[in-house]
């Protein structure tokens, strides 16, 4: 099981490879929500989300082959190994979905990966992945399931404890479970933890009701970043029993709860970036009287042409 240990050693190891991410604080109702809220603005990070904590971590304590590192991904953890393996002198081949979003391609290839476009899903993108680590022996880098990639994404949870230290609850978006993982870790219960996929993407949610991680559908408007099929096995038992609930919201949610970010603040995020959000804009969970509630806002790689 991952602990504080492992997370503090994580933030030591990524001193001058991470950005430590600011914390905004707004007043009841600047959201349209009653409780003060804490938004941790994780889209700042370098490559515009959380991914490069992870992927650094697991980089920097294994030995890296002569044939590099391989990832699958359906976009922001590509372009994090992307991002890791150019500042760590090392070779990165990555394979996303077909449907992966021009924005997140070009910053993909912008970092210097040799990129391969498979398949109609993150699984599909995966299975060829690791067909390639086989035949190569490049160092795989899996998006959420590996002990350092979730100590490293857990260094969210650390930094917002340090910057925010009166939360009550916590909302974060969650695909394959990487990000949720690391940051109930951090916590281990110290606040109530509220985990939300899209109605499309509901890996999380039907693995606590099923008991164990369980297929799920990848469809929706933010599949390309939280599209995971199945939550990941090293992540379940970690957030099992330290999940206060998990909630599904609406892709109509999401992108109304996107559209507020820019008109209140300015704020322009990818729709994953804006799934935690929705849970409390669009009422699937209503904090309690005196709840100061964080949210983390994990990611921005979409192109604001497209912005609706």
């Amino acid at each position: 099981m991952i602990g504080p240990d492992d997370i503090a050693a994580a933030a030591s190891r990524l001193l001058g490879h991470v950005r430590h991410t600011p914390v905004l604080m707004l007043e009841p109702g600047e959201l349209a929500v009653a409780a003060p809220l804490a938004l941790k603005l994780e889209f700042l990070q370098h490559t515009g989300s959380f991914k490069p904590r992870g992927a650094f971590n697991r980089m920097l304590t294994a030995p890296l082959p002569r044939a590099g590192v391989i990832a699958a991904s359906g976009g922001n953890h590509a372009a994090s190994v992307a991002y890791a393996a150019r500042a760590l002198g090392v070779r990165a081949e990555i394979f996303v979905p077909n449907a992966t979003p021009d924005a997140k391609l070009a910053r993909i290839a912008g970092y210097g990966a040799d990129l391969v476009r498979t398949g109609a899903a993150y699984s599909d993108a995966l299975r060829a992945s690791r067909a390639r680590r086989d035949a190569s022996g490049a160092l795989e880098v899996h998006a959420y399931d590996d002990r350092m990639v979730i100590a490293g994404q857990g260094t969210v949870g650390r930094e917002f404890a340090h910057d925010a230290p009166d939360l009550t609850h916590l909302c974060v978006a969650t695909g394959g479970g990487g990000l949720i993982g690391g940051i109930a870790a951090w916590y281990a219960g110290r606040v109530e933890l509220i985990s939300v996929e899209p109605e499309g993407c509901p890996a999380l949610h039907n693995a606590l009701a099923a008991g164990h991680p369980v297929a799920a559908s990848a469809t929706g408007i933010a599949a390309d970043s939280l599209g995971a099929r199945e939550v990941g096995s090293l992540v379940f038992p970690i957030v099992r029993d330290r999940i206060t609930r998990a909630v599904l919201v609406s892709d109509a949610a999401i992108l109304a709860a996107r559209r507020l970010l820019w008109e209140r603040l300015r704020i322009l995020v990818e729709p994953g970036g804006a799934t935690a959000l929705a849970a409390l804009t669009s009422a699937q969970f209503v904090p309690p009287p005196g709840a100061r509630v964080g949210v983390v806002l994990c990611g921005a790689n979409t192109d604001p042409r497209q912005f609706s």
